[in-house]
């Protein structure tokens, strides 16, 4: 079987010409914590004390915000980050978005997802979900979405770079790691392969 890397050294290839652009294509791990940590910790703070949502409605709220996030990575891992354009273009754009990781899976500084890409999104998914969901119960359930993407970016990177001995977080990693070295087109759940054996792209014993 051909290698599906370039290289498994934390090394940090360059992905732009621009410097400006370069510097915001990579990120510490603790950044994701320290821009959204305060965000969940808001939205849950006036979910109660301002729009008076009651403890077990902010609790069921919540969590359906971390199970949609998880559906949502799953979603965006298949379809979007494995994408096959036809274009030279279309190639760049997967290549920059995900493509590098493949590339280049143990680079720490493109593991998480950087705030220039992630605030944006954010935004984005707040006001999709007001939309659908209110006002007033759009607030604890971003405020799950925005958890599930921490545990998300905090999981992928630990699968990478922290030596971990928990069970479950160990068959986490497991799955994670035949993503990219046994076969790329199964395996999307990174923080969880719950919908990877929904979908039927789980991986056989």
């Amino acid at each position: 079987m051909a290698r599906l890397y370039v290289s498994n050294k934390d090394e940090t290839p360059r992905l732009f010409s621009n410097d400006f652009l370069e510097f915001f294509s990579k990120v510490h791990w603790t950044v994701p914590l320290i821009i959204y940590i305060p965000v969940v910790l808001f939205f849950l703070y006036i979910s109660y004390f301002n729009f008076g949502i009651s403890i077990g409605n902010i609790i069921l709220l919540y969590l359906a915000g971390i199970l949609a996030w998880s559906l949502k990575e799953y979603l965006l891992h298949r379809f979007i980050f494995h994408y096959s354009p036809k274009t030279d273009f279309g190639k760049r754009i997967v290549y920059i978005f995900h493509g590098i990781h493949h590339a280049y899976p143990m680079d720490s500084q493109r593991l998480v997802m950087p705030p220039s890409v992630s605030i944006p999104l954010a935004f984005l998914f707040y006001f999709f979900y007001k939309m659908i969901l209110g006002d007033i119960n759009v607030n604890p359930f971003f405020a799950g979405v925005v958890t599930g993407y921490l545990l998300y970016d905090m999981t992928h990177y630990s699968i990478h770079h922290f030596a971990i001995k928990n069970k479950i977080f160990m068959k986490i990693k497991a799955h994670h790691m035949k993503h990219h070295y046994t076969d790329h087109n199964l395996g999307f759940g990174v923080s969880q392969p719950f919908w990877d054996f929904i979908f039927g792209t789980r991986f056989q014993k």
